[in-house]
């Protein structure tokens, strides 16, 4: 057996959010000498929320015309949301570099999220883009179509971010924390301060319209709009609040003026 190629399709596994769970089988695999094989495997995935779906795995290995060597092609991932209903399917192919999409990103864009990856052009040169899926439209394999918005196309997700109310934006831990987050594509909890008090919801990177989706807690969407009008409000009453300091210092001002003055005149 070639170790050194196991030693490679494990850390491709590994870094591709498989962890070690395949290290046996894989082995198994090799020693038959087959053309090709699959492994599958079937799991939960929740990202953190109430809800959990089912996430069948199939990685597809292929050995070389040329060679001994293995390569870790692909694998095909199905979602299914529902008992008894058919699955989302997507395959996702493997790159001999970083670039390629983990598990964990692979359902997020399944689950109708954006992930930003470092990618690489024909030419080899790296750009960073945001990734999602366009569910309307397939391509000869049979895939979802995915969206490119690109460095240049002009998202920030930090500034989205700051049009919230959100509580861990103060602390810059926190807020890098959070940004990573997002980032991969997660539906990430926060906190959001209204009328002084702390109110639990989530948050996702929505790229296409340069903003960010707030669900509560309850997992319903909350508009823009309304998300918005609590930043706004929360402006306004610190702002109502200073205008009111200020009013209170300049009369308290003028009265000593004129405590001073009657002083004088004693």
């Amino acid at each position: 057996m070639n170790e050194k190629n196991v030693t490679y399709l494990k850390d491709q596994l590994k870094y591709t959010g498989f962890g070690e769970t395949f290290d046996a089988e894989l082995r198994e695999n090799i020693l038959k000498g087959d053309k090709d094989f699959k492994i599958a495997h079937t799991g939960i995935m929740n990202n953190g929320v109430p809800n959990k779906d089912t996430v069948t795995v199939e990685l597809n290995f292929k050995k070389s015309d040329h060679s001994d060597m293995y390569f870790f092609n692909s694998y095909q991932v199905n979602l299914q949301k529902e008992e008894n209903k058919p699955g989302l399917e997507q395959t996702f192919y493997i790159n001999n570099d970083s670039t390629s999409i983990t598990l964990k990103e692979a359902y997020n864009l399944m689950e109708g999220r954006s992930v930003n990856k470092d990618l690489k052009n024909k030419e080899g040169e790296t750009y960073n883009c945001w990734i999602s899926m366009n569910f309307k439209e397939s391509d000869d394999r049979g895939n979802f179509k995915l969206q490119h918005f690109h460095q240049n196309y002009g998202y920030d997700l930090e500034a989205a971010l700051e049009k919230h109310s959100i509580k861990e934006l103060l602390t810059p831990q926190y807020k890098e924390d959070l940004i990573n987050s997002l980032k991969k594509g997660n539906l990430q909890s926060v906190n959001f301060i209204v009328g002084g008090e702390e109110r639990k919801q989530f948050v996702e990177a929505n790229p296409q319209f340069k903003t960010v989706k707030v669900y509560d807690s309850s997992l319903q969407r909350i508009n823009d709009r309304e998300s918005k009008t609590e930043k706004q409000s929360q402006t306004k009453e610190k702002s109502h609040e200073q205008s009111n300091d200020d009013e209170t210092f300049q009369k308290e001002k003028k009265s000593n003026s004129h405590s001073k003055k009657a002083g004088r005149s004693v």
